[in-house]
């Protein structure tokens, strides 16, 4: 059997800012916060070093920077750590960007427990919640390198601010090079009766493995990627939710204002449905060896199954 090929989406988001800088955006420009390096901008950089502009560890800035930059006829990328994009600069993001309704690109990598060694304080898990309540704001958070890729080139073709999630840790690529990202639009990776899987980001390979052995155990689960939280593909949510009855969402994020609520919150307005959240459980993260902390935090293939099991049951 061929070996799955893992990539980290913070290396997809910077190599569709090459690509589509090489394919004619000349609109395009990227701006860091002094960590080109770890966000992946480095390899924009190094092919249009005219176009990157590093803003130095001032976040705040740089959103403002951005900003301008959107007013002049430009399509910006401002990029840092989830923890400053979203968490230090979100007076900024909402004030500067938000409020106009300007057309700015925020690429947040290093999100969630898989942070790591980094720690609590670098393990933004409230990013969704905060960037959700933005008026006008997409949230996007791809599952792999494919979907990665294709989202950034959505995000630059949308007329809009938008938010993009990347992740720190290496992920399988699941999707084949035909599959094509739509913003706002859900996908089902896998047809099931008895229970719903809806997951984002690295979770959805999680979802996948699941669904393996809930199989082998006789019960049969549907899964869905939702890469898209806001606007949130409702329809799908719902059919699907018709179809099985019970639905449980998996996010590498606080159970409070994510995914999780987000479909609760489309299910109690169009189809009332038990719902189980799997994410963090309102509570900081703390240093460690990634896959080791998302084990211990329940965001693996081994807790869907046993919430899963017990949930059908």
């Amino acid at each position: 059997m061929a070996e799955i090929k893992k990539i980290a989406t913070r290396d997809s988001y910077g190599n569709a800012l090459k690509e589509l800088a090489a394919g004619g955006a000349e609109d395009l420009v990227v701006l860091d916060a002094d960590l080109a390096a770890a966000t992946k901008t480095g390899i924009f950089k190094k092919e249009y070093p005219q176009r990157h502009i590093n803003c130095g560890i001032a976040e705040a800035n740089m959103i403002c920077v951005a900003a301008g930059m959107s007013t002049m006829g430009l399509v910006p990328f401002a990029s840092s750590f989830a923890m400053f994009s979203a968490g230090r600069a979100f007076e900024q993001v909402r004030n500067t960007i938000g409020y106009p309704h300007l057309n700015v690109k925020i690429g947040a990598t290093h999100a969630g427990i898989s942070v790591g060694e980094d720690g609590a304080s670098h393990q933004c898990c409230e990013d969704f919640a905060l960037m959700r309540a933005i008026p006008g704001m997409v949230v996007i958070c791809p599952a792999d390198d494919v979907e990665a890729r294709q989202a950034v080139k959505a995000a630059y073709e949308y007329e809009g601010p938008v938010y993009l999630r990347f992740g720190r840790l290496a992920v399988p690529v699941f999707h084949s090079d035909d599959y094509k990202f739509e913003i706002g639009k859900g996908e089902i990776v896998k047809e099931g009766t008895d229970v719903t899987i809806v997951a984002n980001g690295l979770m959805v390979a999680e979802a996948i493995e699941a669904g393996k052995a809930l199989e082998e155990k006789g019960i049969s689960a549907e899964i869905i990627n939702i890469a898209t939280i806001k606007p949130l593909d409702k329809e799908l949510i719902i059919a699907s939710a018709k179809k099985t009855g019970k639905v449980i969402t998996v996010e590498e994020h606080n159970i409070i204002g994510g995914l999780g609520e987000a479909v609760c919150a489309a299910l109690s307005e169009g189809c009332p449905t038990p719902v189980k959240r799997i994410g963090v459980n309102d509570e900081f993260g703390h240093s460690g060896p990634a896959l080791d902390l998302l084990k211990q935090f329940g965001l693996c293939a081994d807790n869907i199954v046993k919430v899963t099991e017990e949930f059908v049951k």
